[in-house]
Order: structure tokens, then sequence, then C-alpha cells
């Protein structure tokens, strides 16, 4: 089991991200990263993803560390509050690129010092946020920051701000390199300190009521010298417990090594000195009354300080600039520190300023502290709860500062070396093509008897036009007009360029019309016509039908069509698409959005801030309003059946998902709101036509992994082969029905009269 974590901690710094990771991170942007190193960290973020889940649940937090104890905790504490915990990768380019095109991150946090030059770089080259929470430089590092501050200024020009915990932090970070108008005093989070909601883990519970001591000391986070020759805390406890005990009856001493590499080495102690104790990791099942418990498990300590009398910090007597007192501070408990705290050099400071702190200088000394606070702990407790509480608050305040930088950024992964120098070139002739063509197209426009207005993109699919038009077509519908759509049936085996027609509520093949046309015709709301030349088409359908008003799906770069109005749609989870064809997916620069009357992002949350791309799209269109929409699952319908039932109360829960979209993460991204995490998907082309061979497939590989059942989108449906449900068969199909969801639809309506 450790060379299997070893191994995974080495993948995972090379950039291999776990899979599980990979399928989230696919469902596009909007995430964050939160980096926490060492045990303490990842304790001290607790509260701070609980309140960034609770404000905005349907963002996906992931959580990286870099030590086996650090991913292990996390993955204990954290469960339901982030997406994943991975091993940060090596602070090295291509890794850490491979990392952020993964999770596409619209913010990077970084907690305390870890200042990475790669890894802060390439964050802001991909378009996220990038903060440091909770910062601090110890006394030890601050010479070697100041010594190479010419390197460290470089990393640090690139944080959007940096909250540090005190005063003399804010000056030490900026005499490492920092600008000092983005250096700002935010307090420590591990102020808010709250005690596990389990409480006391149910054995140790068990343990100390079959035991009943009469007093505890809890000697916690102890170290091995920091130097040879210094100070072993373990030995110093040991003698310590031992002068104690004979002063001191019915005393259980909870022994908490810091490293999880020490607790053999501190057993073997306890057991040379000829102490009677029993491991945690044991069972706690040991006859008789022991006088020590050594606590050699991870995340348990904080809740045992409540039942403490007296807590001695380790990290304090071996110099090892001290460890966080304010969680035994919180449940008020007597606390002894060496001379050792440069690490919270400020909260030292406060509590020892307001008596609220035993200080001792050796650790002969220990013992003696420990039988005073034992006898007489007067109000030191209370007084160290006191500080405590005054100071708490600053984890929602670093909340808040943290939503705003999110909505700040605009994931933008850079692409591999390799492609940008092959398609880069590549994408400039694209561009310069595409310039040609709209002069041209714009010359020689032909117009409509009844008002065209365009529904398109900067990106080439997936971006939601064609539900966006159909949710259009119904609400003209509903309001008395007579609406027809003009889309050019892309794919279609119909041969030729022949133009068909079809009235609303009538229907036809998909192979004459193409799927997307489909998805018009069978919600019934409005006359379609299929064809390249959608002039023409325009001109049957006025013929045929009378429509008052036409939509023009995917029309915003048919410029030969004039139109009344150019609505364009920019898609929240992947805004820029990586660039213009071949480089990304769009079919022009963003620059493009000048022409266009209105501006709808899809996929947008309801939570979502989005400043940052609201300000990219003003630079390019100051004018044109912004509409948010999003998809609304409606229900899920049975392909044999035809029976629906609600989107959020599906008839089964271990699904297997496939489709075939121009983007496939907004399809995930849905399935994970409803609280469905498929335990096996596909992906396919965009419009793919399914075949048997591929469904058999689907069917065998979705069994093996357990699925009750097939999930997939209406148009994916519409592209199955005749045959699908028997070859499916046992597995049923359930394809989505989808409606879209715009904020102030009626001010976009308007649009329309």
């Amino acid at each position: 089991m450790r060379d299997r974590a070893y191994f995974r901690k080495i993948s995972e710094r090379f950039g291999f991200l776990p899979s599980a990771l990979s399928m989230a991170g696919s469902t596009g942007g909007g995430a964050i990263w939160l980096h926490a190193v060492s045990v303490g960290e990842v304790l001290s973020a607790v509260d701070l993803l609980r309140q960034l889940r609770a404000a905005r649940p349907s963002v996906r937090v992931f959580v990286s560390t870099t030590t086996l104890a650090g991913r292990a905790l996390a993955e204990e504490k954290l469960t339901g509050l982030t997406a994943g915990v991975f091993f940060a990768p090596i602070d090295y380019r291509s890794f850490v690129r491979r990392a952020l095109r993964t999770l596409r991150p619209s913010l990077v946090v970084i907690l305390e010092t870890e200042i990475w030059p790669n890894l802060y770089r390439e964050t802001k080259r991909a378009g996220a946020s990038l903060i440091v929470v909770n910062g601090r430089i110890s006394d030890s590092t601050l010479p070697r920051y100041q010594k190479w501050s010419w390197f460290f200024r470089a990393a640090l020009q690139n944080p959007d701000s940096v909250w540090v915990q005190t005063e003399e932090d804010a000056r030490r970070f900026r005499l490492a390199g920092a600008p000092p108008e983005r250096v700002y005093v935010g307090g420590n989070l591990k102020y808010d300190f709250k005690p596990p909601e389990a409480g006391i883990a149910p054995q140790i519970s068990a343990f100390l009521e079959r035991t009943r001591p009469q007093r505890i000391w809890i000697a916690a986070s102890t170290t091995a010298p920091a130097q040879p020759g210094g100070i072993d805390e373990d030995d110093a406890v040991i003698a310590a417990f031992q002068e104690v005990t004979a002063r001191i009856a019915g005393l259980l001493l909870i022994l908490a090594p810091r490293q999880p590499a020490r607790f053999e080495a501190v057993a073997a102690k306890l057991s040379s000195a000829g102490v009677a104790y029993v491991r945690r990791s044991n069972g706690l099942a040991a006859a008789g009354a022991p006088s020590v418990l050594l606590l050699d498990s991870m995340g348990e300590l904080a809740a045992l300080f409540e039942r403490a009398d007296v807590v001695f910090m380790g990290g304090t007597l071996a110099s090892r600039g001290g460890h966080n007192i304010l969680e035994p501070a919180f449940f008020g408990k007597p606390v002894i520190v060496g001379p050792h705290m440069e690490n919270f050099a400020a909260i030292a400071e406060e509590f020892h300023m307001g008596s609220a702190l035993k200080r001792i200088d050796h650790a002969s000394h220990l013992g003696p502290a420990v039988l005073e606070l034992m006898v007489d702990p007067g109000s030191l407790g209370t007084r160290a709860r006191a500080i405590a509480q005054s100071k708490r608050g600053v984890t929602a305040k670093i909340a808040q500062k943290l939503w705003n930088a999110f909505d700040e950024g605009i994931p933008n992964p850079p692409h591999k070396l390799a492609a940008r120098l092959v398609l880069t070139p590549l994408s400039w002739l694209w561009r310069a093509g595409h310039q040609r063509n709209l002069s041209r197209a714009v010359s020689t426009r032909r117009t409509l008897s009844e008002p065209v207005i365009s529904i398109g993109g900067i990106a080439m699919g997936g971006v939601g036009k064609s539900p966006l038009v159909a949710h259009l077509a119904g609400r003209l519908r509903e309001a008395g007009r007579n609406p027809a759509i003009l889309t050019r049936g892309y794919k279609r085996r119909e041969p030729g360029r022949s133009v068909v027609l079809v009235e609303r509520g009538h229907q036809a093949p998909v192979w004459l019309t193409g799927d997307e046309a489909q998805i018009f015709i069978r919600a019934g709301d409005a006359h379609v016509g299929v064809g390249q030349n959608r002039f023409v088409t325009g001109q049957k359908m006025e013929a045929e039908f009378a429509p008052d008003i036409f939509l023009l799906d995917d029309g915003f770069q048919h410029w030969k069509l004039a139109r009344k109005h150019d609505i364009v749609l920019i898609d929240a989870l992947d805004p820029l698409a990586g660039g213009v064809f071949p480089l990304g997916s769009c079919r022009e620069p963003l620059d493009g959005i000048s022409r266009a009357s209105a501006i709808v992002i899809s996929h947008a949350a309801k939570d979502a801030g989005l400043t940052g791309l609201l300000r990219l799209l003003r630079r390019h269109n100051p004018t044109a309003p912004v509409f948010r929409s999003r998809v609304a699952p409606c229900s899920w319908v049975d392909l044999v059946t035809g029976v629906r039932t609600p989107a959020d109360a599906p008839p089964f829960r271990r699904v297997a998902a496939f489709c075939g979209l121009g983007n496939p993460r907004s399809f995930w991204k849905t399935l994970e709101d409803l609280g469905l995490q498929p335990v096996y998907r596909w992906v396919f082309g965009d419009h793919h036509p399914y075949k048997p061979a591929e469904l058999h497939r689907l069917a065998a590989q979705a069994h093996a992994a357990g699925a009750e059942a097939l999930v997939t989108t209406e148009k994916d449906m519409i592209n199955l082969c005749e045959s699908a449900a028997e070859i499916l068969n046992p597995l049923r199909l359930h394809w989505l029905e989808i409606g879209v969801e715009i904020d102030n639809e009626q001010e976009l309506l308007r649009l329309f009269s």
C-alpha cells in the first residue's frame, strides 16, 4: 500500500492527475484549485472550504497537497467539500500546464507560503486569478527570501493579492518582492477554528470512558531535534510525565507526535522508559488503565483538546518555529510553550501580553509548569479563550475576497508548445480568410420581407445555440407570433442542395433534415426551413407559411442574409474556446462581437459573478445588452416507452453516459448538477450517427461498469440507429429533455417586437 501511495504521488506530481479528477475537470472552466501543503494547512482550510461550498455549491473545488500525510488527511476531512484531492505537480512548466489544462480553474489559492514561480506564472497565463491566503514568512525563511529577492520578486508580481496574517508578515512579503499595493493584512484563518462536527472519535471516547483518568495532559505536535544535539521533545515530555505522575495520581498523557514517521520511534521511547502505554492504531483495547495514549493517527487531535486539563504545544522547545495554539485556546485550556514560537510570533506575543500563555525556557521546566497548572490553572485558559474569540471572523472575509477574485478569472489554459508552434500560423491564415469573406459578403447581402433575428456564436459548436433558438421559438409562439426557423441542416444525409420545408406540427425524417433541425421540428413551435442558401429557403417559407419573423440558427457568420439583430452566445464554461481555428474552436476573433445586438452568456450558473468576462466583452462591445442563460433540465424520457420522469428524480442512480456534442462539458456539468456521477462515459464527435456495433460496445462496457441505465441527450437520441433499444437491452436508455432559463428574458424578447 505504501508503494502504491508513493507511485500515485510521483505520477500526480508529474502532472498525471487521477482519472476521477480528469473527468471532474472536463466539465469545463469555473473551478477553484486550492493548494495546502501540510496537515495544519489542510485543517485550517476546512472551514474556508465549507463557507465556499455553502455560498456557491455548483463551483468545484480541488485541493492539492505535497505530503502523504496531508493527502490522507485531506481525503478524510474534506469529503463532501471538494471535487477531488491530488498531489500538486512539480513546479515545472509542462507539469503545471497539464494540471491547469485538466482542472481549468478560474481561481488558484495558495495557503500560507508556497512561492512556486512556474505555478504562479502559468496560472496567470491560463487566465485564472491567483491569491495567497493566510500568508506568512517565518524568521528562518526571511533571510533566504531577502538573499534571493531578485528571484522571488519576479514570482511575486503574479498574485492578484496577498492576504497575510499580521503587519509583520506584510512587511516581510514586501521585502521579498511583493508589490506593496497588493499585500493586505487579513488575519489568521486559524482563529476561526471549529472543532470537528463528529467530535471525539468513538473508539477514543469509549477508551476515556473506560479508563476514567482524573486528569489529562495533551502533548501536541511534538517533534524531533531540529539539529544534532538539540532537544527531542518526546524525550522531554516522557521525562516530565514521570516527574508529574510522582505527584499527581490518575494522570493520562495523550502524546501526539507531529510526523507519522515518528510514531514507531516514540513508541520505542515509551517502552524503553517503562511507561505503560497504548497506541491509537491498535484499537485501544488494551487491558488495564495505561498511563499514556500514543495518538499515532491524523486529524483526531483537535477534538481532544476539549478534554485536556493542560496542553503543551510541541515545536516550541525544539527550534521548529512553533505550532498553532489557537485550537486549545478555543476550548479555554491553559497552554504551555517553549521559547520557539517564531512562526506564530504575533499570536504568541498577543497571548503573552494578555497573560494567556505559559512560557518556559528549557525542557527541564516542562514538568514543573505542567504540575503548576494541574494544581492551580487560574484564569489562564479563560483569557486564552477570550483572545481567540475576539479574532474570529477572518474566514468569512477571506471567502468573499476569493469569490471576487474567482469572478475575475477567465479560464483559457495554454496549448502545448508544439501545437502553438504549428497551429498559430494557420490560425493567422484563417483570420485573413474570415476577414476577406466578411468584406465580400456584406456588400452582397440580401433581405427577406420579414425581420430576421440571428442566433449564433464565435465558437464553432457546443455553446447552446440550437436550444436557445428552440426556446425563443416557443416564446414567440406563446405570444401569438408565427415564427419560422432557418437552418442549414448540417450533416443531413440528403444529397444535393435541395430545400426542405416542414410546416409547424408536421414531421420529416432525420436523414432529410439533420439532427438539429429535428429538435425544432419535434418541439412544434415554428415552421422549419432547411437549406444551404438561407435567403432562398426564407423566400420559399414566406410564400408557403407566411411567417412574421425568422430565427436564423447559427447565423452569426452567415453574412449573405441581412438580419435585424444578431444575438451572440458566449460559453461561460469555455469563453475563449482556445483561440481562433485551428488553434482553438473560434470561427473568428473575439472582437467579432462588436457586430452583436445582444450577447448571451450561456451555461452561466445563477450565482456566477463573471466580472472578468463581462469586462472583456465590454472592451469589444460597450453597448450591447448582456444576458445570462443556463440549461434547465426538464425530464428524463425513456427511449422505449416515452415515459417522462422529473430530471431531479430519475428512476436510476448508477448510470453510464455518452454524447456527441460540440461541447460535451455542458452535458457532464448538467449531470453533475443533477447529482449523477457516471460510472462510465464516452465522448463522440459532434453530430455523430451511432452504428449498431458502437451501441453493442456501449452496452457491454456500461454493463461491466455496473450501470443501471444509459443516459444521453436529445440530439444524440435522434442520431441513434433504428434498432438501438433492442441492441442496448436489457439496459434502458433515457435521454434528457431540457429547456433554457434566461435572466431578464423579457428584455431580450423586446428585440423581437
